[in-house]
């Protein structure tokens, strides 16, 4: 065997190099290489030794396939795509102090009562687990809970007898495999660890959970290989400032990775949002200029939430434009197109725009809504009280359709909104391009938008000068005052 030397690991992305740098080629971060021992290896080649045949079978399912496991926290269900499935790796990643263990410790508590459940610890003691199960009501849930951060140690005790139906390990940058001499937390520790988990758990047929660290940057802690190595990543998100926490999926190979579990931090734990609508407008007031309620879609389920909007003067040469809850290059298409297609100017002003409730929306249909609220802003007009609006725009200043449109007006009807503006319905429009009357079955009334300047016409200022129509549009002339 070859003599062993030390290798360079990047511990961001998990770039080797022969000798240390200051910054990582692959990924561009700073101070991040150190210097882990290099495993001896075997020489290249397989060599003379002949290798074993594997048997190949069909797809055809010999036998019926075990049920999904309910967790009992429809949120959590929900975003595992209905339940948890036997043999599967979950990746649960997000902030420190966003509730990450008290999830998992309470989904434990409400699984010990339909399966055994086994709750690894190595980050806190014994003890400390069982004061926050204490304070969540579940002392007396029959959790098998241990302090152990050997991975050699935790896959011998889950070999031995019957393994456990569910386990948790929190979290997986504390665990070590005692062969590698780099320390816990490194991208080979991360790696390793997870891979031998991962391959007991499919063996043995459990569900695995294992809690990840994030980075500043938000992504989670270690080599991208861990997501990839795990079925399932999901992302808990939210604002320290707000009691909501958001349960995102952002991979899932046995279901939707479209989906939100919606949760509020109260004093007794983590309870489930089953209304996020009505929780999201809970504190909006109506009537106010740039605030907006955009009917939006997460997975299956209807969300509204509120868009607010701010445009003040500027005294500096190059106007702030803050975004929080979107997309910034989103914001900035849709400014453009309000100033070039409708003669809208934000020239000379401070934009905010701000997601009420902590909620980050990513899909295109928010579009209207967000030049509604800025429009609004800009003239001190109000959008109605009572509206609804979604829509995506593009850049020729069309207003496009969205998927799934009557789920919205359902969801707006049901939490009281009079009307909706909406894209033309290519469907249910008439020759005059208003819609059918089958289409206000929800009984809103629906202003359909062709044109962004349908959404600028509302706000009427008498004394704004006349826009140039867009190119090739029918749009009439703005009312807006420019700066």
């Amino acid at each position: 065997m070859a003599k062993s030397t030390a290798s360079f690991v990047c511990q961001n992305c998990g770039a080797s190099y022969t000798k240390w740098a200051g910054r990582c080629d692959a990924c561009g971060e700073w101070n991040t290489i150190a210097e882990e021992a290099a495993r001896e290896t075997a020489p290249k080649g397989l060599g003379g030794k002949p290798g074993r045949k594997i048997a190949f079978v069909d797809l055809k399912t010999e036998g019926v396939p075990p049920p999904r496991r309910t967790t009992g926290i429809g949120e959590l269900d929900r975003v595992c795509g209905g339940g948890l499935v036997a043999g599967s790796a979950i990746l649960v990643g997000g902030d420190p102090g966003i509730g990450k263990s008290t999830l998992m410790l309470q989904a434990s508590g409400v699984l010990a009562g339909k399966a055994s459940v086994a709750y690894i610890t190595g980050e806190e003691a014994i003890d400390q687990v069982r004061l926050r199960a204490d304070r969540l009501g579940l002392s007396k849930a029959n959790v098998q809970l241990a302090a152990a951060t050997n991975v050699r140690d935790i896959i011998a005790s889950l070999e031995t007898g019957t393994p456990p139906d569910v386990v948790v390990i929190d979290s997986i940058q504390t665990m070590f495999v005692d062969s590698i001499e780099s320390a816990p937390g490194t991208v080979t520790q991360v790696r390793t660890c997870a891979h031998e988990l991962i391959r007991v758990a499919k063996r043995r047929g459990f569900t695995l959970f294992l809690v990840g660290h994030v980075t500043k940057e938000g992504t989670l802690a270690g080599p991208r290989v861990l997501e990839h190595m795990v079925d399932t990543v999901l992302y808990f998100e939210g604002d320290r400032g707000h009691q909501f926490r958001i349960l995102r999926a952002v991979k899932n190979r046995f279901g939707p990775t479209d989906e939100i579990g919606v949760f509020e931090m109260t004093d007794v734990g983590l309870a489930e949002v089953l209304n996020p609508s009505a929780l999201f407008l809970a504190e909006r007031r109506g009537n106010v200029s740039g605030s907006c309620v955009f009917a939006g879609l997460e997975g299956t389920r209807p969300v509204l939430v509120e868009i607010q909007a701010l445009v003040a003067p500027s005294a500096l040469g190059t106007p702030r434009r803050a975004v929080v809850g979107w997309d910034m290059a989103r914001l900035n298409m849709v400014i453009a197109v309000l100033e070039a297609r409708c003669g809208v100017a934000f020239t000379g002003h401070d934009l905010y725009l701000n997601v009420a409730g902590g909620l980050r929306i990513q899909e295109p249909a928010a579009d209207l809504a967000v030049a509604a609220a800025l429009v609004s802003a800009l003239s001190g007009d109000p959008v109605p009280a009572d509206a609804v609006v979604f829509g995506e725009i593009g850049l020729s200043g069309e207003v496009r359709a969205v998927a799934q449109r009557d789920l919205r007006l359902k969801e707006a009807a049901k939490l009281g909104f009079k009307q909706a503006w909406a894209p033309r319905s290519a469907k249910k429009a008439d020759a005059s391009g208003h819609n059918k009357p089958d289409d206000t079955k929800t009984g809103l009334t629906i202003k359909s938008m062709g044109h962004v300047q349908d959404v600028v016409s509302h706000f009427t200022d008498p004394a704004a000068p006349k826009a140039t129509p867009p190119q090739g549009g029918k749009a009439g002339p703005s009312k807006m005052r420019g700066p």
